[in-house]
């Protein structure tokens, strides 16, 4: 077991544990029917979570207009499976991946022990139910006894091999490798010497290292909120980037940390949310797990200027679509092909 965040195709698609799903939410999608796209997932909630992903996305790619599909599932509403279903559409803004780094290049093995007893202590934690984390250290530091001690251990770690943490998560072609070195660097001592690494990592190709990088770098965002003389600056660019992904994870983590670098209400990081991503942030609003759908939420509250205490209000009464209602008479300020790394996708072929 090597991540943090756990797709759960692979631990229920067990056939004794046969789980059903709940909720189906999409995201990504903009002139697609939804009803065609359903059609072609194959069930529907209440019904038990078929055995094969992979089937599943071909038969979302085979629908006219879809360039590529992905689906993730967790846990859980009222017991069932919570189905998130993501399409990239024809033209739609891309969240552009960096190339696979080639080196033959892996961590000492006492980093990579580390790493693995931390994960079995995590594991122990969330049994518990202690999963509570303090990130004003600028990493984290869980409550949970145990899995706190094998986190500080990372800061010796860190401190000692920060260059090998460093080449490792940029140019090691093991993604395994890199996603440990993207969360142990996060304890490196100088924080200012690791933000370009971890902004670097948001790229990586692989998701479970990209997910390990969020996490380092809201911590980061925390630390830099509440240390008035800290030397460096976590920028939300990447992250609003992340909002228009085709993973989950990436939207899911992404809309979390910005929740912290918006605390401020800084006006062009509002400004940008609102020129790059405001469909998607629309659309995560209206997730059906309240849990997922709060951190977009908030960020439409914050891009409408909207007190938090009537943010508060609106989503205690359940009144978020009054707030969603407000953003959809939105308009970005400029065209999002003007800035940054998204990009807009090839187009294939409508099917007769």
């Amino acid at each position: 077991m090597r991540i943090l965040i756990v797709s759960l195709f692979t631990a229920l698609l067990l056939p004794a544990q046969a789980p059903k799903v709940g909720v189906i939410d999409f995201y990504g999608v903009r002139k697609i029917p939804e009803s065609r796209l359903r059609k072609a997932l194959g069930f529907t909630e209440g019904q038990p979570l078929p055995g094969s992903k992979g089937d599943i996305e071909d038969r979302l790619d085979k629908v006219p207009g879809v360039i590529e599909s992905h689906l993730e599932a967790t846990c859980c509403e009222q017991g069932k499976v919570v189905l998130y279903v993501g399409i990239q559409e024809k033209g739609a803004t891309h969240f552009e991946l960096r190339t696979p780094p080639e080196e033959d290049i892996a961590l000492p093995q006492e980093i990579h022990d580390a790493y693995q007893e931390f994960l079995a202590r995590v594991n122990d934690a969330v049994h518990v139910g202690q999963t509570a984390e303090d990130l004003t250290n600028g990493h984290s530091l869980m409550a949970y006894p145990e899995a706190r001690a094998a986190q500080e251990k990372f800061i010796e770690l860190a401190a000692r091999d920060v260059k090998v943490l460093r080449n490792v998560l940029r140019n090691g072609s093991d993604p395994e490798q890199r996603a440990i070195a993207a969360y142990v660097i996060g304890y490196a001592p100088k924080k200012s010497d690791i933000v370009n690494d971890l902004q670097y990592a948001l790229t990586d190709p692989d998701e479970t290292v990209r997910s390990n990088a969020i996490r380092a770098m809201a911590a980061l965002a925390v630390k830099a909120r509440l240390d008035k003389h800290a030397d460096f600056k976590v920028e939300p660019t990447w992250f609003i980037e992340m909002l228009n992904s085709l993973i989950w994870t990436d939207r899911n983590n992404a809309a979390v940390a910005l929740v912290t670098l918006t605390d401020d209400r800084n006006p062009s990081v509002l400004d940008e949310l609102r020129e790059r991503a405001l469909q998607s942030l629309i659309e995560m609003a209206r997730w059906k797990k309240l849990e997922h759908a709060l951190p977009a939420y908030i960020l439409l509250g914050r891009v409408l200027n909207l007190p938090e205490k009537q943010l508060q209000d609106a989503w205690s009464a359940g009144q978020r679509e009054t707030v969603i209602a407000q953003a959809l008479k939105l308009k970005p300020k400029r065209n999002d092909d003007q800035i940054g790394p998204t990009k807009r996708v090839g187009e294939k072929a409508d099917e007769p």
